[in-house]
């Protein structure tokens, strides 16, 4: 029966078919530079964004999703010597000088500005193909981003406007569903990962507050995982230092929905790659709290500040271990 399978798979004439016994399906992660949110996306600290999916990242005007994914792209570029970045933007918010303050290689990140949905899925099927064609051993990791999926327009609607016309494209979420459907399978092929900023809207009518993901159902279905931004001003005195962000998981396929963890976003430092594990260590009784400091497994009590401030210290192999484990139990389905 297995020859016979082979023959069919060969007759299909589809380069995505193949036995199951041959497929490799096995998930690799890009670290995204905070553990908590490494967990949160992969129920592992150390484990991150799926190298081979779409990742969306959706919010309200002003919740920090650009700096968020400026800040991934430095912890992959640091992580990976030799990767490289295509960043498609939409809003010309994204300046070469904004990129070396984030202290990111401006040779290392290709910056391709996009108006229309057609554009972008022109454009990043052109980097796939090309991924795609060179050998396998001689492919650097690569990331792609779009920021943001909510200013991208259509060519029916630049020519329509160009035309003096006030009809609204009501086509656009059509474009963007087919635009999704053919990047997913190249994505998936070529273990490239890719993140989307989007935006959100309250949903009008609705008996509870709730926000939606614009764009129609296109990026909803394609995405493994989409993870509502909200944040918080943080202040050190009066002086603003930076950002709490607070990631809701809505939807995903490696780790439990809905749950809620906490990322520290400085604008001296960037991403907080400590922030949120106290709050998992006292959940899971790694550390136990005791009035203002917490009890370390060696008797010693700190304040939360104090282990912040010098986590390599405090934050052993041993206790990240027992953190990981805590993670796969927070936040991995059937754990």
């Amino acid at each position: 029966m297995s020859e016979f399978l082979k023959d069919i798979t060969k007759a299909i004439g589809n380069d995505y078919a193949e036995l199951v016994d041959n497929v490799d399906d096995t998930i690799s992660f890009i670290d995204t530079g905070s553990y908590i949110f490494n967990a949160l996306l992969s129920g592992s600290i150390n484990g991150g964004l799926p190298s081979n999916k779409i990742t969306a990242l959706a919010g309200e005007s002003a919740t920090g999703k650009t700096y968020f994914l400026m800040g991934i792209v430095k912890s992959f570029l640091d992580s990976n010597p030799n990767a490289g970045v295509i960043y498609f933007e939409s809003e010309s918010a994204i300046t070469r000088q904004m990129v070396i303050d984030r202290g990111i290689d401006p040779k290392r990140m290709v910056l391709s500005q996009v108006t229309t949905v057609q554009e972008f899925r022109t454009q990043s099927l052109r980097v796939l193909d090309k991924y795609l064609a060179t050998p396998e051993a001689d492919r650097q990791p690569m990331f792609i981003c779009l920021d943001s999926l909510g200013m991208l327009s259509t060519t029916k609607e630049v020519e329509d406007t160009a035309e003096g016309k006030e009809t609204r494209d009501m086509t656009r979420a059509q474009v963007l569903k087919a635009a999704f459907r053919v990047l997913t399978l190249k994505l998936g092929r070529a273990k490239v990962p890719m993140v989307v900023t989007n935006h959100t809207y309250d949903v009008v009518g609705s008996m509870f507050p709730t926000k939606e993901m614009g764009g129609g159902s296109g990026l909803k279905y394609a995405a493994s995982s989409i993870v509502y931004l909200s944040k918080r001003k943080e202040k050190d005195g009066t002086e603003v230092v930076g950002n709490i962000i607070h990631c809701k998981n809505h939807k995903s396929r490696l780790t439990k929905e809905n749950k809620m963890v906490d990322v520290r976003l400085t604008y001296d430092k960037g991403l907080d790659k400590y922030y949120g594990l106290l709050e998992l260590a006292e959940k899971y009784e790694i550390f136990k709290k005791v009035s203002t400091r917490f009890e370390l497994p060696d008797g010693s009590k700190q304040f939360g500040k104090t282990i912040l401030n010098e986590p390599e210290k405090y934050f052993t192999e041993d206790i990240m271990h027992q953190l990981d484990i805590a993670a796969e139990t927070e936040f991995k389905y059937g754990s």
